[in-house]
């Protein structure tokens, strides 16, 4: 049977997908749109294992749409390049993150935050303008418009910085757009994982004050030999807690379980503030009066435009800010999200598509 029009005009590729809400990954044939006059078409090298994927394999969001392809931590090389391309060219390094598309002409997409579009595109388990379902980046390659790509610096190696482009922006988004970015101010870290530890580094990185909050003792020394952080407090230590009480400018909450949330907002200062990066699954409970009192706010922040994401990127070139990651073959995905719902990972897998996916892909034939 002689292809449709529509075949003519997609390619081949392969991905790791999720087929129920097991969410088990396996080996499974995708087509990518063919490149458009203003895409860019993406080999991907290697691709960071966020949360959120954890969580969307197995519905826990209730939105899923199988067969899934996560992964919007892309990192790889460019391949070609549609006739209105001007920023990229073949070789080129380069990286997607949370979005692929948006509307790109309301208020939010003129002012470069694509991420506040009422028509936002995520990478993967959404439907796009096209009326494709979105792939993510456990896959060979990808077609992305190119105002969704971002240039890797040369000096930032491509598997320690594919967890910048969800991790890195998430972070430095609110610390930007919140004035916690001064070289001086004391920025408190709630939660040492994927996110936190990136924010350490680029506390640092702005010259502040950095101190971890987590809910045991247990990466007290990683946190300040390795990491860099300039103190370290134990928030089911009440004595450290009071120590610390009205010390910090300010918060970024990257906690995604349900915790008590006054005692931490007592740790800002009169005016400070905390920025919410984690999802509990629960609402929050909060007394009105740790807000009220001492002028304090609580916001939120949901990663970044794509403007910000390139300023965050050349940032983290000029700071050697990178990601801390457990590089790992395609073969061995179903046991890193195993190990990742127990928070056995220090502190982002990165899966090496370039050299292990097809291996993968043939020994499931």
């Amino acid at each position: 049977m002689a292809p449709t029009a529509a075949e003519q005009h997609t390619r081949k590729a392969v991905g790791l997908a999720a087929r129920d809400a097991s969410g088990h990954l396996s080996p499974v044939a995708i087509t990518r749109r063919s490149t458009g006059d203003d895409d860019v078409v993406i080999k991907i090298l290697y691709c960071g294992i966020c949360h959120s994927d954890l969580h969307s394999i197995k519905n826990e969001w209730k939105n899923a749409r199988y067969p899934m392809i996560p992964g919007h931590e892309i990192a790889g090389e460019v391949t070609e390049v549609g006739k209105n391309v001007t920023k990229f060219k073949a070789g080129d390094r380069v990286g997607v993150g949370v979005m692929v598309n948006s509307c790109q002409s309301c208020e939010s997409c003129n002012k470069g935050f694509e991420n506040h579009c009422p028509g936002i595109i995520p990478t993967y388990n959404t439907v796009d303008l096209d009326g494709t379902i979105t792939y993510g980046g456990y896959s060979g390659m990808v077609v992305v418009h190119e105002r969704f790509v971002v240039r890797f610096p040369d000096t930032i190696p491509l598997d320690k910085g594919a967890p910048l482009l969800c991790a890195g922006i998430t972070v430095y988004s609110p610390m930007k757009y919140h004035g916690l970015n001064a070289p001086g101010m004391h920025l408190g870290v709630l939660g040492l994982g994927g996110l936190g530890h990136v924010a350490v580094k680029f506390g640092k990185a702005f010259g502040m004050k950095v101190t971890v909050i987590s809910s045991s003792s247990g990466k007290k020394q990683e946190a300040l030999e390795r990491l860099g952080a300039d103190a370290f407090v134990v928030s089911k230590d009440a004595d450290e807690m009071k120590a610390a009480m009205s010390t910090m400018d300010g918060i970024i909450n990257t906690v995604s379980a349900n915790i008590p949330m006054a005692p931490l907002l007592g740790l800002l200062k009169p005016n400070g503030k905390m920025i919410m990066v984690g999802l509990p699954e629960k609402p929050m409970e909060i007394s009105p009066f740790s807000l009220v009192a001492l002028n304090k706010t609580l916001a939120g922040s949901c990663i970044g435009g794509m403007r910000d994401t390139q300023e965050m990127l050349d940032l983290a070139a000029k700071h050697a800010v990178t990601a801390d990651i457990e590089v790992i073959s395609a073969e061995y995905v179903n046991t890193a999200m195993e190990r990742l719902a127990k928070a056995d990972v220090r502190y982002r897998f990165v899966i090496d598509i370039g050299n292990t996916l097809d291996k993968a892909a043939a020994s499931s034939e």
